[in-house]
């Protein structure tokens, strides 16, 4: 889904005269761009990639390369060569993940409403909509870049696309000369080079606390940071909070996590892990990101405890809330 996440924020306690601040608005929703103040109008080089993105991935537009896979499966559709390989980079990542993370998980579309209280959609429903849920039978002709779906089945990118346009906006801007900025898009920031001689510093939310309240703080020079929380969009039914980070194995909202942030040099490996570690909770996803070279994680689990991958460097603000 596109802007389901808000809770990885840059940490700016005061503006600097030699650096600027630029915002826009892709993917639906805001993306913000920190850099020196003389490089501010390359800020149109990061913008025209989430642009393109947006264009290429969206699963929610009819006319979209994505859309078209869904609208003509189980028909193979030829895509555009940057879409084909973000699929087969959300397939990989599926099967990294042991399918925690599942780009066809868009098969349970309409069976939650997190907008209201409920209702909470029937068990068999979950488990049958479930059932057309499986990244490994998506089939994918790299000479002829084509997509096809089984009949039933629709994917969504939301789950990587920002982590990917953060990627290739970043890449644009240092091709262009710029070496020192800061990304933030929809819960998630890029952070290249320092600001003022240090490293960026980065805040991740307290699942339960404001908006801007961060009960964690670490430093970021050339890495992306990622969080997916439970408290963005849900719902609260006979006292059980029901979010939408869904499991794509059962169709059932993750359980045993509030948050979940994950640090890596790859925008779009934190962006898919992040929601990954939601569903495969704290021991499992743990034990995956240590496997992974230059990749950490922390999470936040459904006491409030915190915990983490042995290296990650953290500095912590407070407590979570219980």
């Amino acid at each position: 889904m596109w802007g389901s996440r808000v809770s990885v924020s840059l940490w700016v306690a005061t503006a600097w005269a030699s650096w600027a601040t630029v915002s826009t608005e892709a993917m639906s929703t805001r993306v913000d761009l920190s850099l020196p103040a003389e490089d501010a109008e390359k800020a149109e080089l990061a913008w025209e990639v989430f642009a393109t993105v947006e264009a290429q991935a969206n699963e929610w537009r009819e006319d979209s390369p994505i859309g078209r896979v869904n609208a003509r499966a189980p028909q193979a559709v030829v895509v555009p060569e940057d879409v084909f390989a973000l699929v087969q980079r959300g397939v990989e990542l599926g099967a990294l993940t042991g399918g925690a993370f599942d780009i066809s998980w868009a098969a349970l579309w309409g069976l939650w409403d997190f907008s209201t209280p409920g209702p909470v959609p029937d068990a068999r429903e979950c488990a049958r909509r479930a059932a057309q849920v499986d990244y490994t039978r998506i089939e994918l002709d790299p000479e002829q870049l084509t997509v096809r779906l089984p009949e039933g089945m629709k994917i969504g990118l939301g789950g990587l696309a920002k982590g990917h346009a953060l990627d290739r906006a970043a890449a644009a801007l240092r091709a262009a000369g710029v070496r020192d900025f800061a990304l933030s898009a929809g819960g998630q920031v890029l952070a290249s080079g320092e600001k003022d001689g240090r490293p960026w510093r980065v805040g991740v939310r307290d699942p339960r606390g404001a908006p801007d309240d961060y009960f964690a703080l670490l430093d970021a020079s050339n890495t992306s940071v990622s969080t997916s929380g439970d408290y963005e969009r849900y719902f609260e039914h006979d006292g059980v909070r029901y979010h939408h980070i869904l499991d794509p194995r059962t169709g059932l909202p993750a359980r045993g996590l509030r948050s979940a942030t994950v640090v890596s040099a790859d925008a779009t490996l934190a962006d898919a892990l992040a929601t990954a570690l939601m569903v495969l909770g704290r021991d499992e996803g743990l034990r995956l990101v240590a496997e992974l070279k230059g990749t950490e994680a922390v999470v936040v689990d459904d006491h409030g405890r915190v915990f983490s991958t042995d290296g990650l460097q953290l500095t912590l603000a407070h407590a979570p809330l219980p």
